[in-house]
């Protein structure tokens, strides 16, 4: 068995413009996290899929995706933002369902900007006692996200009263999510959710304009993306970290889609890397 390290997981701001810096795939691909996530988006717009729905984000639109729940979004030239990485050891109570927040009064837009600089100012900051002011200003993000989920009950959260589609494609997340390192076909995972691969990639489809195939592949190839640029796992090992067969069909499976073999992606100048969760 092969054992992957762990990154750790700590509370960090990021641009999100730095999200794509090491390769678009890093956010475009289908991933999750094992910490909670919002991201909040201050200029330019795009898609975003979360839990296989997809939706469009534009200036003022903030998403909370919980750990473990399977997202990636466009990122043009022009989007603008910041990602907010609560670390494992948060604290918090939080949400357990993603959800797409749209405060539309300036109050609560300036209030998330200041808690946000509040945070990142304690995060460079040398005195004594940041990390903790840090933290408990990280609980006034909870409490903002409370009160906006609390708000958007009245508008359309995005995961309250799903039409069948997405509630079985989100439950197909959820089973691609813990199983996708062990091989299984699509058909498998259509037959434990009692479908046929027919009806599950058509309802793929019709929430995020993805098969299910695509999908199942979208999660594997990040996995394999990561692996090769953030640990120096052997080939072989990835390949089996994956549940690939045999590393010849591991080689072959990525080349097909990125248009170069493991190795040769190792070896890709890559920009900076946002430790992962």
């Amino acid at each position: 068995m092969t054992i992957i390290p762990e990154t750790p997981s700590t509370l960090r701001l990021t641009p999100i413009s730095r999200l794509a810096a090491g390769g678009r795939w890093r956010v475009e691909a289908m991933r999750s996290l094992r910490e909670p996530v919002l991201l909040w988006f201050t200029q330019g717009q795009g898609r975003v899929t979360v839990a296989g729905t997809t939706r469009g984000y534009g200036p003022n639109n903030a998403i909370f995706i919980p750990p473990g729940v399977m997202h990636g979004f466009e990122i043009a030239p022009r989007v603008q933002g910041t990602v907010v990485f609560f670390g494992r050891a948060h604290g918090l109570t939080l949400p357990t369902t993603p959800h797409y927040l749209r405060p539309r009064d300036p109050i609560s837009q300036k209030e998330l900007i200041g808690i946000l600089e509040a945070i990142q100012r304690e995060l460079e900051s040398a005195r004594s006692g940041s990390r903790t002011a840090a933290q408990h200003h990280l609980g006034l993000l909870g409490v903002w996200i409370d009160r906006q989920v609390e708000r958007e009950r009245n508008f359309e959260p995005l995961m309250t009263r799903p039409v069948a589609a997405q509630r079985l494609v989100a439950r197909y997340a959820a089973l691609l999510e813990r199983d996708f390192r062990s091989n299984r076909a699509v058909a498998d995972y259509a037959e434990a959710l009692g479908i046929t691969p027919t009806h599950l990639t058509r309802a793929c489809r019709t929430t995020c304009g993805k098969g299910a195939h695509q999908l199942l592949e979208d999660r594997l190839l990040f996995e394999a993306r990561r692996l090769l640029t953030e640990t120096r796992l052997p080939i072989k090992d990835v390949a089996e970290a994956l549940g690939f067969n045999s590393p010849g069909y591991f080689t072959r499976a990525f080349q097909k889609n990125e248009g170069l073999t493991p190795s040769a992606f190792r070896k890709k100048p890559a920009g900076p890397v946002v430790p992962r969760a």
